[in-house]
């Protein structure tokens, strides 16, 4: 098939150029496109660091250098010019600033939903997701995520709903369709005895052949010739930091690196392919609370799934695999100082989110408590005026709205302004912002790349890259 004329009519009809450092051999990249070039995609796996800022992107990279010697895998790409790289536009069709349904849903559909909505336009109209098209095409699919498997992301890619928020009915949708591996969090949808309906959503799964793996060791006992269907939590994964430290959720929830992998392995036999979605959605989590634990280990964790992928895909020399986030969030950054620095790494001796800390104080602790839970898990704490400010938002006397997932209403926002202190980190806002974002694309497909994309090309990019044609 002539991939020129594939999509005569689209967007990506052109082929585009690649930005190249004009003072750097651009032979790399040159031999990565040539050998990429007019081959055919057979396997798709496309990641995504949800809310990742770009600030994101660049203190994970900071803090592996200064911790390892080493920065991150998703940067080392860029350093040995092996990928192909764009900014992205991430807008939905009702908003400059796109939520994750929508934004998912623009790769998913092809066209810009308003926020809040799954693949169903602003008239009504139902865009067929990415995911059921390749489907139809005899390829293997399936989603893997740190949080709810019926989140707005993986759901993007799979069904059409009016409400990101009606995910008793994804869960179901999942399995009307067929997909192969689906993986994350999301008890709370599954379960008869938390599910309002009362529906035991397991036993349907199970009755159509699935297997049900609810502990790390049940995912990694679960055999490729079937579906798995791996539900981890109630709702989201603990965070990454908090699970480092804790041996029994070490041992009984898997990393997002081990769920790719794992996803890969059930689905790189089949004949005709297969795609997979790979999100860190507690990246956006922890920038909705300003939480650099949770944000920063999170966005590690993610760039430890990259190598599962890249080392695949160069194996495999037929795998496409993009790189990239849905929309910004919260805009964090290392700030000047002249104690930048020690501060910055202060964050390497962090054991707990402030998730944690903030759930661990109660209203009956002193203000030294306090400052030694912080202390436990900062490895610096609060001062004591900072303690007793703390101490007001759960006396009744303080009270703080802020941070999307902030069920409890803990002073996300108040302790990390006193932790800019200590770690110099910095944020503009508790949530989404209209950033453009980083973009990047390894294997056969990715010369078919621009330098500057709106989110609904990649799914006509995909369609191309795969040479499966756009007709359902």
């Amino acid at each position: 098939m002539n991939r020129r004329k594939f999509f005569r009519n689209g967007s990506l009809f052109t082929l585009g150029a690649t930005l190249l450092n004009p003072f750097e051999s651009t032979a790399n990249i040159l031999d990565i496109n040539t050998l990429n070039k007019n081959k055919k995609a057979k396997n798709i796996i496309f990641m995504v660091s949800d809310g990742m800022s770009t600030g994101t992107l660049n203190m994970a990279d900071l803090y592996l250098n200064r911790k390892t010697g080493k920065g991150s895998n998703w940067i080392q790409l860029y350093k040995d010019q092996r990928i192909n790289r764009a900014l992205m536009d991430t807008a939905s069709a009702s908003s400059i600033v796109t939520d994750s349904s929508a934004g998912s849903s623009s790769w998913g559909g092809g066209f810009r939903v308003n926020n809040g909505s799954l693949n169903v336009g602003p008239n009504g109209e139902m865009n067929m997701p990415i995911w059921q098209k390749f489907k139809k095409a005899g390829k293997m699919a399936g989603c893997v995520t740190t949080v709810p498997i019926t989140h707005a992301t993986p759901a993007g890619f799979c069904v059409n709903s009016k409400s990101r928020n009606a995910q008793d009915d994804i869960a179901e949708q999942y399995l009307s369709l067929g997909f192969d591996i689906m993986m994350g969090g999301g008890n709370n949808y599954f379960s008869p005895e938390i599910r309002k309906d009362k529906k035991d959503i397991y036993a349907d799964y199970k009755a159509k052949g699935w297997q049900v793996a609810r502990t790390r060791k049940e995912m990694m006992a679960a055999s490729n010739d079937k579906p798995v269907l791996g539900v981890f939590a109630d709702d989201g994964l603990p965070y990454t930091i908090d699970r480092q430290n804790d041996t029994a959720l070490k041992e009984t929830t898997p990393t997002l690196a081990e769920m790719a992998q794992k996803a890969i392995d059930r689905m790189k036999n089949n004949k005709n392919g297969f795609v997979l979605q790979i999100e860190a959605g507690k990246v956006d989590w922890g920038a909705h609370a300003n939480d650099i634990g949770a944000l920063l280990y999170d966005q590690t964790a993610f760039d430890e799934a990259i190598k599962v992928a890249i080392d695949f895909a160069e194996k495999d020399k037929e795998t496409l695999v993009i790189i990239t986030t849905d929309h910004g969030n919260a805009n964090p950054g290392v700030i000047y100082g002249k104690d930048a620095n020690v501060n910055f790494d202060s964050i390497q001796k962090y054991t707990h989110t402030n998730e944690w800390i903030l759930n661990t104080i109660h209203p009956n602790n002193t203000v030294a408590q306090v400052r030694e839970i912080v202390a436990n898990a900062n490895g610096t704490t609060v001062s004591e005026e900072d303690a007793k400010i703390i101490l007001t938002y759960y006396d009744g006397l303080n009270k703080e709205e802020g941070g999307l997932y902030n069920y409890k209403k803990v002073p996300f926002k108040t302790f990390a302004q006193m932790q800019q202190k200590t770690n110099s980190v910095g944020w503009i806002s508790m949530d989404h912002s209209a950033d453009y974002v980083e973009l990047a694309m390894f294997g056969p497909g990715s010369e078919l790349l621009k330098p500057f994309v709106k989110n609904t090309d990649l799914h006509y990019l995909m369609l191309q890259a795969a040479e499966v044609e756009n007709k359902f």
